[in-house]
């Protein structure tokens, strides 16, 4: 065939791969995990496509070294792992997988919400542990309500509307902080726009859906988690960076904040001696909130026609880089 990929996680659905090998020769990274930098280095020299996920770095020096390369598609809604000047300025196209994701990442950013403010995983751990001891006693492990309380929306894009529209099931106030405003949203979906402020100080739930951006990078730090209730929880199911780590532990041991639900982390995996491991208040999880079959399957499909889109010359539909496009209009696609 005339173009050749290569897919760097072996754990990609058939399905998406199926897609690719209509048009392309595929070779998948045949390692578990990620490949190393050096494979990575050596096996995008002679292929026309990248498909990748979060893991892999992709800078410079790995466009260069891939000279026939075209398109990266990422099986990912995140993109900081591409540096798109680098992309732009060679004409390699780069794509995401928004939105399919959307429902998968609302669905556990509650689900953070209850474990960590009724302390279910807590409790778990102390019923395996052979702890319970007594039938039933008045106060035992008890946690706080999720209903009727007041939830503070930190970027109000699909998920973050995903994620309002859930609370109110839970008879929540939502109160929302973005740089864009949206009025017609909020007249939408019942949600009440303040300033970050505003909403640090009211939230119940404070939940992080922003993108990782130089300007969002650590813009929840000691300053911001001070502002909180004591009572209150951040959840963060968006990008660990966004959230100063070590501020946001300092808060958890002072006891600034309640808990924490998190999702993503500044290092990942997590480091063994993070002490956020040893919390009972906060509910770790490993990068898992677009974790459902439905879900992964939908953002791998994406990813691979963003692929045969790029290759083929078209206009791929989640295309980041639009100044990279030298190809031909593709009607079906979103602009």
């Amino acid at each position: 065939m005339a173009f050749h990929v290569y897919v760097t996680s072996n754990e990609v659905p058939e399905e998406a791969l199926d897609i690719v090998r209509q048009v392309a020769e595929v070779k998948v990274n045949d390692s578990d995990g990620t490949p190393s930098r050096e494979v990575l280095l050596r096996e995008v020299v002679d292929v026309d496509g990248l498909f990748c996920n979060i893991n892999e770095k992709i800078d410079a020096q790995l466009m260069d070294a891939g000279k026939k390369l075209k398109v990266v598609a990422s099986m990912s809604v995140g993109f900081d792992h591409i540096d798109q000047a680098a992309a732009t300025a060679r004409s390699i196209m780069t794509t995401n997988t928004p939105g399919v994701l959307t429902e998968a990442v609302a669905d556990e950013t509650l689900a953070l919400m209850l474990d960590v403010s009724r302390r279910i995983a807590e409790a778990d751990k102390y019923v395996r542990a052979g702890k319970w001891k007594i039938k039933w006693t008045p106060m035992l492990m008890v946690g706080r309500d999720v209903y009727g309380k007041t939830l503070g929306i930190y970027g109000l894009g699909r998920i973050g509307v995903a994620v309002a529209n859930r609370a109110r099931g839970f008879n929540m106030k939502v109160i929302y902080y973005d740089v864009f405003r949206n009025q017609e949203l909020e007249k939408k979906h019942g949600i009440e726009f303040k300033s970050k402020e505003e909403v640090l100080r009211e939230s119940d739930f404070f939940s992080v859906h922003v993108p990782l951006l130089p300007e969002t990078r650590n813009s929840i730090g000691a300053k911001e988690l001070a502002m909180m209730k004591r009572t209150a929880f951040l959840i963060n199911t968006a990008r660990g960076g966004v959230v100063d780590e070590k501020a946001l532990i300092e808060a958890l041991q002072a006891g600034t904040i309640a808990g924490a639900g998190l999702d993503v982390f500044e290092k990942e995996p997590i480091e063994i001696d993070n002490p956020l491991l040893k919390m009972d208040n906060v509910v770790l999880a490993p990068h898992l909130a677009s974790g459902s079959i439905e879900s992964r399957t939908a953002m791998a499909v994406l990813a691979a026609k963003n692929l045969v889109a790029a290759l083929q010359g078209e206009l791929p539909t989640n295309l980041l880089n639009k100044d990279s496009y030298r190809g031909k209009p593709n009607p079906a696609s979103k602009s």
